[in-house]
């Protein structure tokens, strides 16, 4: 089956020419990377097949994403997702804030994209050299996350709080898509992004027998 093509959020300000443009080449190479992958899989597929049937060149498929495996873990909702942090209400509890932003997180991939959700699930645990750059990417996204949090918590955003609490989200998050796909998709994804917030904000409880 042919994932759905993929598509920016609609519900984020007016962009530019320019920025227009920039999403609409980053979303020809990802669609082209995943109908590729849909066919013959992932090790099989080069930089320049994927800039052949995007319709551009190697080097601008580069200049946009470093690496094959940035290319399905990247989209364009991290920065709608920060926005949405720092417009939640200031009397809202910061841990409620962060369960509503990943709650919203959860829905723009699944909802908008659910094939390619599962595929880049699937690739996250079948494929080390993904899940390699996953990890090294956690930092970035850490980064991003935790200049909310810190806005929002009264810290600076490289106390070593912040820095932990933000790397545990968004690591627990890469462990529930690795868990979703290794259980055959069959869990509520936004039922285990609850239970691993849970675990966050109450630690690990012993479990009753």
């Amino acid at each position: 089956m042919t994932p759905a093509r993929t598509s920016p959020p609609t519900d984020v300000p007016q962009l530019g020419l320019r920025e227009r443009k920039k999403i609409k080449t980053r979303t020809a190479i990802r669609d082209a990377t995943y109908a590729l992958i849909e066919e013959q899989g992932y090790d099989a597929t080069t930089i320049e097949q994927i800039a052949d049937r995007a319709e551009v060149s190697p080097s601008t498929v580069f200049r946009y994403f470093p690496t094959k495996e940035d290319i399905v873990l990247t989209d364009e909702h991290d920065v709608l997702i920060l926005e949405e942090l720092k417009a939640r209400p200031k009397d809202e509890p910061w841990t409620e804030s962060v369960r509503a932003i990943m709650h919203k997180a959860v829905r723009l991939g699944h909802d908008r994209e659910p094939e390619i959700t599962r595929i880049r699930a699937h690739l996250m645990v079948q494929v080390p050299t993904v899940r390699a750059r996953m990890m090294e990417s956690m930092s970035v996204a850490s980064h991003m996350l935790a200049e909310g949090i810190a806005e929002r918590t009264g810290r600076d955003v490289d106390s070593l709080e912040v820095r932990v609490y933000t790397m545990s989200v968004v690591a627990g998050l890469a462990e529930i898509s690795r868990y979703w796909a290794e259980n055959d998709f069959q869990d509520d994804l936004s039922e285990l992004l609850d239970r691993a917030l849970d675990v966050l904000a109450n630690g690990l409880t012993t479990k009753n027998t």
